[in-house]
């Protein structure tokens, strides 16, 4: 959520071009070393790159950064860590060696019931963070999780597979949590999504923010000189990018949220740049250096994040979209609109759509992620079909009067990319379409409708958007626009600008929302209230008070 971009938008044609240029340039001129620093292969076996650090001489306690999980399986977890004795080091304080590191699940917090146990290699190519895939698991069980390395252990987490496939399992609870910028508050809506009973945690985006953060940690207005020097601009490189999710994880409140649930993640445009698209940066640099910086946001992403190996990056390219599924309950079609889309229309920002936003070639997913979600929903036997992505879905008007700025880095940028998306979803049959969002630092409850110029039209799903944990500061209930955008979309049921998080409850009859907010985030301890709550009956589009 941001400015406009400072340079004008080109031409698709000319886009494409300058797309294909960058790439090969990557690949000619920077080739041999963007491979040799970006590479993800790990050493071959019996032919490591590293010595090994005997785990007993670690020079202090590895776990600062706490433990995660992510992408649940019926018959599988993925267990994540990283090994930092001084998080606020570029080694993490520790030598380039690999490290052996112990884990063990089990079916009791007290690990008495253990079920598996094993080794992994902390790797010094990766930070030494470590992802463990658990497989031939139970479905549908909840599992407690640890690691250990020489005489530390780390903090226990809590687990969870995904139900057998097939099965008819009778609820799903998500929390929605997104844009977690740490110069901006504190994280005290994780401290209560921590505690609250949620079965999964989707992280819609902006995970890490790219600018620099002074030694007072910003408006958390710690004592001058907390935080090293080294966290005061902004990132560029690969030891920039390992260094923010250092300082971020080092958070409590986080790293009890990452504790309490498995997360399914995908990024917005903060991971790497402010409202970069595809391979054109903020302010449309040479594409080529641009790459070079999305290779290193991308490897600090994949390492510090509960994903599988599908999700490794290779160079500056990452396939994030994937599926997954919640027995015939729901399935979740998680999407990538940052690295696919063509970009912004008329430079960025708010503006009034015409024949350059409009033109139907205008892509926010790509084409390859446009059929595979569309063919997933053909293929989709789920009662509910949830699209867990990134930048408001729903049209969203400024004005009250017509013609309306709109915004050009959301789906309203991009109208063509959204119908045929909801053709697509017309044509395979989707009765309960789902679209679950960050970004914008608000909460947002949408019906999405057929033809969003006229009210009357028929509602074909709901759109739940997410506030900020921290971004954009304390909020307010309602912020100074409330009443034009109230005003000018009828379709917007909600909107309330104070930070928190939202809950999804899916059942067989009806899904559930629920809109969490904290009355500041510059100091710690806010309550947290329910602001709202609505529901939406399956087969029966449309969004009702609950």
């Amino acid at each position: 959520m941001t400015p406009a971009r400072r340079q004008p938008s080109h031409a698709p044609e000319l886009r494409a071009a300058a797309r294909s240029l960058g790439r090969r340039r990557f690949l000619t001129t920077t080739g041999a070393a963007a491979a040799l620093a970006f590479s993800v292969n790990l050493p071959a076996a019996g032919a490591a790159s590293a010595a090994e650090l005997d785990a007993a001489r670690l020079p202090g306690d590895p776990f600062t950064l706490g433990v995660a999980s992510g992408d649940p399986l019926p018959d599988s977890v993925l267990l994540w860590t990283r090994l930092a004795p001084a998080p606020y080091q570029a080694d993490g304080g520790l030598p380039a060696r690999r490290v052996t590191v112990q884990w063990e699940l089990a079916l009791d917090e007290r690990f008495r019931r253990v079920v598996r146990r094993g080794a992994a290699t902390a790797h010094p190519e990766f930070q030494h963070t470590v992802h463990v895939e658990v497989g031939r698991l139970q479905p549908g069980r909840v599992y407690h999780y640890r690691f250990r390395a020489g005489r530390w252990t780390s903090p226990a987490g809590r687990t969870r597979t995904a139900p057998a496939p097939g099965s008819r399992p009778a609820g799903l609870t998500l929390g929605l949590v997104s844009c977690q910028r740490y110069d901006e508050g504190y994280y005290t809506a994780y401290r209560h999504l921590a505690q609250d009973d949620v079965d999964v945690v989707f992280h819609l985006g902006d995970y890490l923010y790219e600018y620099a953060v002074d030694s007072a940690g910003g408006s958390r207005g710690l004592p001058k000189g907390t935080l090293p020097d080294l966290f005061h601009h902004e990132t560029v490189t690969l030891e920039d990018y390992r260094l923010r999710y250092a300082l971020y994880k080092t958070d409590p409140d986080l790293r009890a949220a990452h504790a309490a649930h498995p997360f399914v993640v995908t990024w917005d445009d903060h991971e790497t740049e402010n409202n970069y698209a595809d391979d054109v940066s903020e302010t449309g640099g040479p594409a080529d250096e641009f790459l070079l910086r999305r290779a290193a946001a991308y490897r600090a992403y994949w390492e510090n994040m509960p994903l599988r190996s599908p999700q490794l990056p290779h160079g500056p390219d990452l396939r994030l979209y994937r599926r997954l599924h919640w027995g015939r309950l729901a399935q979740f079609d998680v999407l990538d609109t940052r690295k696919y889309r063509s970009d912004q229309a008329y430079g960025d920002g708010w503006q009034y759509g015409g024949p350059e936003s409009e033109d139907p070639r205008r892509t926010l997913t790509g084409a390859a992620q446009e059929r595979w979600l569309i063919d997933g929903w053909r293929r989709s036997d789920a009662l509910w079909n949830v699209v867990p992505q990134q930048v408001t879905f729903s049209q969203r008007y400024n004005s009250t009067t017509l013609p309306s700025k709109l915004s050009m880095d959301s789906w309203d940028g991009y109208p063509a990319s959204r119908e045929r998306v909801l053709a697509g979803a017309r044509a395979a049959g989707v009765e309960n379409l789902m679209v679950l969002t960050g970004d914008v630092h608000v909460h947002y409850a949408f019906d999405i409708k057929r033809d969003f110029s006229d009210p009357g039209s028929r509602t074909v799903g709901t759109e739940i958007v997410t506030s900020s944990i921290t971004s954009g500061g304390n909020g307010s209930a309602k912020p100074s626009n409330w009443n034009t955008l109230m005003t000018a979309n009828p379709h917007l049921r909600f909107f309330n600008g104070l930070r928190g998080y939202a809950t999804v409850s899916l059942g067989r009859e009806l899904a559930r929302a629920d809109f969490k907010t904290v009355s500041h985030v510059t100091t710690q301890g806010a309550p947290l209230t329910t602001a709202a709550s609505f529901v939406t009956e399956a087969g029966e589009p449309g969004l009702k008070p609950a």
